[in-house]
């Protein structure tokens, strides 16, 4: 797919914006695929009738429907002429419940979500939304949830998608130019392209550094994001701190030519009661979470309360920031009051957020009064309006409104949980596309959407497969971005360097206006081969129209003259020594002129060097002494030789951990013996070409199922040895015979507190609710080896009961409040190779009392 946006063409740019793409799908002329019920595979515990406990229920089609009771399954196949999306439904009668019975979907053996189906008394149509089915048979499956329901037909169709043709109409009328001239670019991307983009940590985090997540994303894949995401959490009227986001924004916009969204995480006082209006807060003291403030969201929008009052003071902090950008000609995608239903329901019952907590009615008035308070009152003009939504059957309910919205977000956190594949501890690529038109059906397609948060980024394939029109991502920062645990880095390579993904460089110049005439180059593109004989040094022509250059820069280094490139007259030649040493990979080459925007050359690497191979690729080794096994591997060289074999950090010692010729390599199984469990990749390392990886997967067959009725799984969300953060994430399961109160459980982790002071927990995420998660931080009257103090973490009767072969998940973490580091490097429960659920010994877990998992130091 060829790039729709280009920085070297103002004119061929403003002509994109003005006049928009789009495409229309093709629209099949009758339904594709049909089944009756009773023509499906049915499980026996389902039965094909007529009636229902001697009641007819008229008005099905062919001999009966499906009755489905509390269990069963249907399942049928259907051909399809082409990989892509289609239209799942059925027409059903569910009159037992008027709450929905749940129910399951799976496509091609993989479970694509649960389904509330509404209560009816008549035959009616329920949707499962769209779904990517593959060239050829199809094996889809409905599965019992809660069951209780008739299932008379089955329909597959060619999905109905909208053709994402949005207006570029600002809610408000006011915009400044410079907003609109970003709301016009928006509107063409979408549909077309998707935005990339990345939270930057907040406060002091990083160690103060707001650049790690993105020149991470750089070393990984030679390209910047295009959009920055900030947070104004520390304007507050509390302890509000000057943390220099205005300033970075300002930075990102107009020096670095990207696209700036915001959040707001907004506090309010603990103990809102005893707080008066313009006091000191400590941050310690303040809080978003409405479970741990008594703070009365239903009067913050009644004036005269001392809620209200409050709020209005959030409002003018806010609008101060927002002021001093709009006079510097910053266009803001502003996202406020985000996440608002959370866990779903229209009163609050699943707010995550204090502005969510009093219901959806509420939170619209809120909403009103920011939007309100901010263009009329203060006069803020420069944002783009970004509503954060779910697809609950309640969520239409908190929508504010076309008037005051411009962008429909969503948050996709489904890695760890919200995931139905049954995986755990690995990337969720899915483009999550049923939920995309789902949110473009919010809105009647008249707005936008966009990934605003997210853990994993969906992969290349899934996006363009499947049609998922997302109009930006925007990872959150930290282990959602750089663990291999939410993203493979080969897939965000593949991402960043395809056409369909916007970067930083490809961006267009989004000023209203620039009197000064920029720099150009020419070419803007070249291709450099890294294969020896076809290297060659790469020919530039500037043309600087008046401006002085200052350097010419990838990433963060600057170029050398005359050692990395020569310049004579207007030609500027850069050398193939320096581009040899680029990786594979495509490259933006910065030429940092004085004014005007500063031309990119984009060069594009490869290496059509022969490369050496290894068979196989994957294999497994078991660690039962009787069954351990050397892994053979055989080598194609190619003319290569191999010089090393790596796992991460460690080298391999030939004759030791292996024995290799000009034809193979042995792996010893006394190596092999040593690796951890799970997958394992070892690197075999050539003296030309490319690498060649071999997946082990570790596995202990001699090992029993614990005697104990609780197992313990465990993995640290933070690998770093040094971190002002420790993140815990536990999973319990009852591998007993009888259901446990999980009131009576305990789990302890063990580490190095590494300097003495006070330290504060948080339970981020639980399946069975972060309410009901407890914390106490224990010292050890006698330290051992690895530990000195150790974190329990219990639970209060509402969280229930855990019934067998039934599991919990707790991400967990905690730190100390002046947010110095620990060493965890070397701490007892601490595992810095996993990076997903194993068992862990080195965490223990209690029932009533008693040891019954895990050794403790």
């Amino acid at each position: 797919m060829k790039r729709l946006f280009r920085k070297s063409s103002a004119f061929i740019v403003t002509l994109a914006l003005l006049l928009g793409l789009m495409v229309v799908p093709v629209q099949a002329d009758s339904v594709l695929f049909t089944i009756e019920g009773e023509d499906a595979q049915l499980t026996s515990d389902l039965q094909v009738v007529t009636q229902i406990y001697g009641q007819p229920k008229p008005g099905f089609s062919g001999d009966g429907f499906v009755w489905m009771q509390n269990s069963g399954t249907i399942t049928f196949t259907v051909t399809v002429p082409e990989t892509g999306m289609y239209e799942i439904s059925t027409r059903y009668m569910q009159e037992l419940s008027p709450d929905g019975r749940l129910q399951y979907l799976t496509v091609n053996g993989a479970t694509k979500g649960s389904y509330m189906l509404p209560y009816t008394t008549e035959w009616s149509n329920f949707d499962f939304g769209f779904h990517k089915l593959t060239q050829g048979s199809n094996t889809i499956q409905l599965k019992a949830g809660w069951g209780f329901a008739y299932f008379d037909t089955f329909t597959v169709d060619f999905a109905d998608l909208d053709p994402l043709d949005v207006q570029p109409v600002l809610s408000d009328p006011l915009a400044t130019p410079e907003t609109q001239l970003l709301m016009n670019y928006l509107t063409d991307v979408y549909g077309n392209h998707i935005i990339s983009g990345q939270q930057e940590i907040y406060g002091g985090g990083n160690d103060g550094n707001f650049e790690l997540e993105f020149d991470w994303i750089y070393n990984l894949t030679g390209k910047y994001p295009a959009i920055r995401g900030f947070d104004f959490m520390n304007y507050n009227p509390l302890y509000g701190w000057e943390d220099g986001t205005t300033d970075r924004m300002i930075d990102w916009v107009n020096n670095r030519g990207g696209i700036a969204t915001a959040c707001w995480h907004i506090n309010v006082p603990r103990d809102f009661n005893s707080y008066e209006l313009g006091e000191f807060v400590d941050w310690k003291e303040a809080t978003y979470k409405p479970t741990e403030t008594n703070f009365n969201t239903a009067n913050a929008v009644i004036p005269g309360t001392k809620e209200y009052q409050y709020v209005m003071m959030t409002i003018e902090d806010l609008a101060e920031q927002l002021l001093i950008l709009q006079e510097n000609n910053v266009p803001v995608i502003f996202r406020p009051y985000h996440e608002a239903e959370g866990n779903g329901g229209l009163n609050g019952e699943g707010a995550w957020f204090w502005w969510a907590s009093a219901g959806a009615d509420v939170y619209k008035q809120l909403w009103d009064l920011l939007y309100t308070e901010l263009t009329e009152t203060y006069g803020v003009h420069n944002l783009i309006w970004t509503y954060n939504s779910y697809v609950y059957s309640t969520s239409p309910a908190w929508y504010p409104g076309d008037d005051q919205v411009d962008i429909v977000g969503y948050d996709k956190y489904n890695t760890i949980y919200n995931r139905y594949d049954g995986l755990s501890g690995v990337p969720n690529e899915d483009a999550i596309t049923s939920i995309f038109y789902q949110l473009v059906d919010l809105t009647d397609g008249t707005k936008m959407v966009a990934m605003t948060e997210n853990d994993t980024v969906p992969s290349l394939q899934n996006l363009i497969e499947e049609k998922a029109g997302w109009l930006y991502f925007c990872p959150w920062y930290g282990e959602h971005l750089m663990s291999t645990a939410f993203n493979y880095p080969a897939t965000l390579t593949t991402l960043y360097q395809s056409d369909y993904v916007i970067t930083l460089d490809e961006l267009p110049n989004l000023k209203v206006e620039n009197p000064n005439p920029s720099a150009s180059i020419s070419p803007v593109s070249v291709e450099f081969d890294k294969y020896a004989p076809n290297q060659s040094d790469k020919a530039i022509t500037v043309n600087s129209n008046g401006n002085t250059l200052n350097a010419i820069r990838a990433g963060g280094n600057a170029l050398s003259e005359n050692e990395d490139y020569t310049w004579n007259g207007s030609t500027l030649l850069l050398k193939k020594e320096y581009l040899a040493q680029l990786p594979v990979g495509e490259h933006s080459i910065v030429f940092d002129f004085n004014q005007g925007q500063d031309p990119v050359l984009k060069v594009k690497v490869v290496d059509s060097t022969p490369s050496a191979a290894i068979s196989p690729v994957n294999a497994t080794f078991d660690k039962a002494v009787n069954l351990q096994q050397d892994i053979a591997v055989t080598l194609s060289l190619d003319g290569h030789q191999l010089t090393s074999i790596v796992n991460g950090n460690d080298t391999l010692q030939a004759g030791q951990d292996y024995v290799a010729s000009s034809t193979e390599v042995v792996l010893n199984k006394s190596y092999l013996a040593t690796l951890s469990l799970g997958a394992n990749v070892i690197t075999f390392q050539f003296n030309g070409g490319n690498n060649a990886e071999l997946t082990v997967n570790v596995v202990d067959s001699s090992v029993p199922a614990p005697a104990a009725e609780l197992t313990i799984q465990a993995f640290n969300g933070n690998t770093s040895a040094s971190t002002n953060g420790i993140s815990p994430k536990f999973k319990i399961i009852n591998n007993g015979d009888s259901a446990i109160q999980l009131s009576d459980v305990k789990l302890r982790y063990y580490y190095t507190i590494d300097g003495e002071k006070a330290q504060s927990f948080w339970s981020d995420w639980a399946s069975i609710g972060s309410a009901n998660v407890t914390s106490q931080f224990v010292k050890l009257d006698n330290p051992v080896a690895g530990a000195d103090y150790y974190l329990e973490i219990g639970f209060t009767s509402a969280a229930g009961t855990l019934n067998p072969g039934q599991s919990a998940e707790i991400q967990a973490r905690f730190s100390k409040n002046d947010w110095s580091n620990y060493n965890q490097a070397d701490d007892y429960s601490f595992h810095a190779t996993a990076n997903q659920f194993a068992n862990h010994e080195q965490v223990t877990g209690y029932l009533n009392g008693q040891l019954v998992w895990g050794i403790e130091p």
